[in-house]
């Protein structure tokens, strides 16, 4: 059986990206900081990016895994597709992939221009870094698993989040788990592994489209403790409990790039489909 990827363009795709101008998106010069805050253990924020400005994630204090959702700001309908984007780009993805959104629109709603961590690899369990592979925490699993009612996984942060842009729940979707280390054991089965960015460890995304980001510090901060701890608040004292002590805030930055350099960017028009999906025969 062949291994070769199952989705590949055509010599007239749009798709093939154009690296030297992402190159000159990830040159910090000329930049202009218009937004930066830092998001506590175990929470999460949701805020606007515009079209052609770049956001970026960074681990300030150590390693902490962060669980991303996008939505197109003008049509919320539109929002970040997971699988999709494993097709396309890569189970794991890094500098210069794409993160695509849901049908019918099917356009990159982000492009990553740089990455800290692109070097990392694969390693000697078969982890890589920047998960598509996996979903969020949720309690509705964890109730499954363990019969306890705790309010903050990754879904239930995103949840908080997005409300004040009357988003709710049926709108968080499938992450892009950033800084997270995955892959696939001998059994076709799913593994995490303890997170490997250090201080100060970032990952960038140029924004294709005007967007609502949301992003959650994963309860189980650096993934080097198995679930979540005795405390399942963003609170506690971190001394008594070390599921606590692995959680470690996220660092937002938004950033305006200067004209000169994203003066011949176009955003992406939707697929030019034609058909009805053969409803006009019914």
């Amino acid at each position: 059986m062949s291994s070769t990827a199952a989705l590949l363009e055509a010599a007239y795709s749009p798709i093939p990206i154009n690296k030297a101008f992402y190159d000159k998106v990830a040159n910090t010069e000329g930049r202009k900081l218009t937004e930066s805050f830092i998001l506590p253990i175990r929470s999460g924020k949701a805020w606007k990016v515009n079209a052609a400005q770049v956001f970026r994630i960074s681990t300030p204090e150590g390693p902490q895994v962060g669980d991303l959702n996008l939505w197109n700001a003008n049509d919320p309908r539109e929002r970040f597709w997971a699988s999709r984007t494993r097709q396309l780009q890569a189970a794991h993805v890094t500098t210069y992939d794409r993160l695509w959104s849901t049908l019918p629109f099917l356009r990159p709603m982000t492009t990553i221009v740089y990455d800290s961590m692109d070097k990392y690899g694969v390693d000697h369990d078969g982890g890589r870094v920047h998960d598509l592979l996996g979903t969020r925490c949720d309690p509705y699993i964890n109730k499954y698993l363990t019969g306890v009612d705790r309010d903050f996984h990754c879904h239930s942060n995103l949840v908080r989040a997005v409300k004040p842009f009357g988003l709710s729940e049926f709108d968080v979707h499938d992450v892009l788990n950033v800084f997270q280390c995955t892959g696939l054991n001998n059994e076709d089965k799913y593994f995490m592994k303890t997170c490997p960015a250090i201080k100060d460890t970032y990952i960038e995304f140029f924004a294709e489209q005007d967007l609502i980001v949301a992003l959650s510090t994963c309860p189980g901060g650096d993934l080097s403790i198995r679930m979540w701890g005795s405390d399942d608040s963003s609170k506690g004292d971190v001394d008594d409990d070390p599921a606590l002590a692995c959680c470690r805030p996220l660092k937002v930055e938004v950033f305006d790039i200067s004209e000169e350099v994203v003066k011949d960017w176009k955003p992406w028009d939707i697929p030019k489909y034609g058909g009805k999906h053969g409803l006009e025969n019914e």
